[in-house]
């Protein structure tokens, strides 16, 4: 055999001079092909400033272009990365679909490597259970990731209470992809023993008793007369809650049910909170009522604090916020035959589509309220729920259609609800007929609009609350174009003189 010839491996012919592979042609069609390289997301990717920009609004259809494009892949290369289809990444890319599903977010920020450090996004691990007097750590209270021990929960709420401590006096809003982490975490996290052993006598039933009673005559104050002082109550006693959880003698089922009074009375203080003007605030008692009607177990509280987050979305221009938050909380308490309370969260995502311009999505939600509601209450709808009733649906259709621009439907939605409301109830009945004096004037009639602001302005002469307040100054923007009419200068006036009377005050 010449010293320079070669044989194919595989069927051992003589190559051609000509031929520079190592096999012949017939093997080489035949042989397997050689492995794909694996898709990667390289680590300066997300050092780029569009992609911590995309990241950071939530944004996942620009934020898939830009790492498509940074990292040289195509979209069923990040369909393998994520598990999601390259036609549901086509579509998120061009804007026609959104990911809103909390899994699927956690999948794709995971699948695309998104450090830690940016977003807190993704699966939380399964750590052993901890006790309430056994844990002495100070930190992550306000990190999801972390695991959701009652002595964090203790944490996140003494926080809400005293306001920030120094080492974490940089709270910032959860907003977006933050809000989903806790939203996520919430919803996966396991549950740990909650059960504390000291000397002493331990908490009765009756005491408990009492408490659930305090946060309940507190609700029906704030539906009376507005949030103004009921923060301050509300934050005293949720520190006798916070006491009796660090210092109190209880079994289990006793501490899961102090957690579900907390988490109830923390929903409520956050809400106090949010209609006396602070925003901020608001949203550590509603994160730190998360984390308690998680410990408690109970995921109808957990619905009715997201239910909360989502007005706070939808109130401070985070509308995308309010439909994750709604539909989460959905999601959630799906096997729950529950329909007012199924019903008020199909209100608040409504109310989110409303904000985004999504007509026919807000209408769906609408709609399905309303069915809901038209079932009546269950023995599983929460207690707390017993102002989920026709009137309520009328008020949040109205405020949809204002916000979608349809003045006519919205007046017709709020005079409903006017009449379905109960007249106790001043602080509601004030804001709608803030709202239908809006709609009024938006559909030509200054006079009717002026007569039902005049209405809402009596009420409103006696409440603090900070909603209330924004809904007079709208009124007051509404009637700029007719300032030089008496009506509208007399109403003006008035608007003005009665807006310090509304200021909610901690």
């Amino acid at each position: 055999m010449p010293g320079g010839e070669r044989r194919c491996p595989g069927c051992g012919c003589r190559l051609s001079r000509y031929n520079p592979d190592t096999s012949c042609a017939s093997c080489a069609r035949t042989a397997p092909a050689a492995p794909s390289p694996v898709p990667v997301v390289p680590d300066g990717v997300w050092q780029d400033p569009r992609v911590l920009d995309a990241l950071r609004a939530g944004d996942f259809g620009r934020l898939s272009r830009r790492i498509r494009h940074l990292a040289t892949l195509r979209q069923q290369d990040l369909a393998d990365l994520t598990g999601l289809s390259q036609s549901f990444l086509s579509l998120l890319e061009s804007g026609t679909r959104r990911l809103t599903n909390i899994d699927k977010v956690a999948a794709f920020l995971d699948g695309v490597s998104a450090p830690a450090d940016l977003v807190a996004v993704h699966l939380p691990g399964r750590m052993p259970p901890t006790r309430l007097a056994d844990s002495t750590d100070d930190s992550g209270a306000t990190d999801p990731s972390l695991p959701w021990t009652a002595h964090r929960m203790v944490m996140a709420l003494t926080d809400a209470v005293e306001g920030p401590t120094m080492e974490r006096r940089n709270f910032l809003t959860a907003t977006g992809l933050a809000l989903t982490a806790y939203i996520h975490h919430w919803s996966t996290a396991e549950t740990e023993p909650l059960e504390r052993a000291v000397a002493g006598a331990r908490i009765p039933d009756s005491l408990l008793d009492h408490l659930q009673a305090t946060t309940d005559h507190l609700r029906l104050m704030d539906a009376s007369d507005g949030s103004g002082a009921l923060a301050d109550l509300g934050k005293a006693h949720l520190n006798v809650l916070l006491r009796l959880l660090r210092q109190g003698s209880y079994r289990e089922a006793t501490g899961r049910r102090l957690a579900a009074i907390t988490a109830d009375t923390a929903a409520q203080t956050g809400w106090f909170t949010f209609d006396s003007g602070h925003p901020v605030a608001a949203q550590r008692y509603l994160l730190g009522a998360l984390r308690a009607a998680h410990a408690g177990a109970d995921v109808r509280l957990g619905a009715g604090a997201l239910s909360y987050l989502a007005i706070h979305g939808y109130s401070t221009g985070r509308p995308r916020d309010a439909v994750i938050a709604a539909r989460a909380a959905r999601e959630k308490i799906r096997h729950l035959d529950a329909p007012a309370l199924h019903a008020m969260l199909l209100t608040r995502q409504a109310r989110g589509h409303a904000k985004l311009g999504e007509r026919q999505a807000a209408l769906k939600a609408l709609g399905q309220a309303a069915e809901h509601c038209s079932r009546g209450r269950s023995e599983h709808d929460p207690h707390w729920l017993y102002w989920m009733q026709d009137g309520e649906i009328h008020s949040q259709a109205g405020s949809c259609h204002l916000d979608l621009g349809e003045p006519a439907p919205a007046l017709d939605s709020l005079v409903r609800a006017r009449e379905a409301h109960n007249p106790a109830e001043a602080r509601t009945r004030a804001l709608i007929m803030s709202r239908a004096a809006i709609a009024h004037i938006r559909n030509g009639d200054l006079e009717a609009g002026c007569t039902t602001a005049h209405d809402a302005l009596t009420l409103a002469e006696r409440l603090r609350s900070a909603r209330l307040r924004d809904h007079l100054e709208d009124i007051a923007e509404e009637l700029a174009p007719y300032r030089d009419t008496p009506p509208a200068r007399d109403l003006t006036e008035r608007v003005i003189a009665t807006l310090p009377l509304t200021e909610g005050r901690t």
